[in-house]
C-alpha cells in the first residue's frame, strides 16, 4: 500500500479495522512491523527507553521463533505485541483457510489480541474471520522507511504534515528500513514532543 495516508474509500472497505484512535489528549500510537531483527530492533527498543515510549510491535511468527530472546526483551521492557502472521503473507494472495491457519502459527510464539495484516492486504472475508479473536490494526500514516528511493528527509516532513490526534504510525524494524528508520525516528519522536503529543500502545 504506497499511500501514507489511507483513503476514507480504503477505510470503508475494511470495516471493523483500526485506523485512528482519537482521544482528547493529543496521543501518538508508535508501531513497528516486521520485527524482531537482531541489532535493529534492540536498538529501537534503546531509543524508545531514552525517550521513556512505549510502543506496539507488529511481528513476524517465524522471526520471533528465531530470535525468542529479543521478543522477550520486547515485553519485558513494557512494550506491546501482535500478530503479524507467521510468513509475511499478503492476503489477497491465499484462500481464506491457509491464511488463517497461518496466523495461528504465528500465534504459538505471540500471545497477543492484535493483529495486522502485511502490507495492509487483507481479504474482506479473512478480516471478518480474525475479528473473532483480534482486534485488527491498520493504520492512520505509514511512513515507507523500507522504500530506499525516498530520503529521510521527505519521510520525516511527511510524518510533521500528516501526522495527527490518535495517529496510528507504521515504522519498521527490518533490515530493509535500517537507514531511514534510524535517521528518522529520534527526529520524529523530537517532533512530536515539541507538539506536545503524549505516547500510548494499542
Amino acid at each position: 500500500m504506497l499511500v501514507e495516508r489511507p483513503l476514507r474509500l480504503l477505510r470503508a472497505f475494511y470495516k471493523g479495522a483500526i485506523w485512528r484512535i482519537r482521544k482528547k489528549k493529543k496521543t501518538i500510537y508508535l508501531t513497528f512491523d516486521d520485527g524482531p531483527t537482531p541489532d535493529i530492533t534492540n536498538r529501537v527498543l534503546d531509543i524508545l527507553d531514552s525517550y521513556n515510549i512505549k510502543a506496539s510491535f507488529f511481528c513476524i511468527g517465524k522471526n520471533v521463533k528465531n530470535n525468542p530472546a529479543i521478543y522477550k526483551d520486547i515485553l519485558s521492557r513494557g512494550h506491546v505485541a501482535g500478530n503479524h502472521t507467521h510468513n509475511h503473507l499478503k492476503g489477497f494472495e491465499w484462500k481464506d483457510e491457509k491464511y488463517i491457519e497461518n496466523v495461528a502459527e504465528a500465534a504459538k510464539h505471540i500471545k497477543s489480541n492484535l493483529f495486522r495484516p502485511p502490507y495492509g492486504r487483507i481479504q474482506p472475508s479473512q478480516l471478518k474471520a480474525l475479528r473473532k479473536n483480534y482486534k485488527v490494526i491498520l493504520w492512520d500514516l505509514v511512513t515507507r522507511d523500507y522504500n530506499p528511493k525516498l530520503s529521510a528527509k521527505y519521510i520525516l516532513f511527511n510524518i510533521k504534515l500528516l501526522s495527527r490526534n490518535g495517529s496510528v504510525v507504521v515504522f519498521h524494524d527490518s533490515k530493509k528500513a535500517e537507514k531511514n528508520l534510524f535517521a528518522v525516528l529520534p527526529k520524529a519522536i523530537k517532533f512530536w514532543q515539541e507538539k506536545g503529543y503524549e505516547f500510548s500502545v494499542l
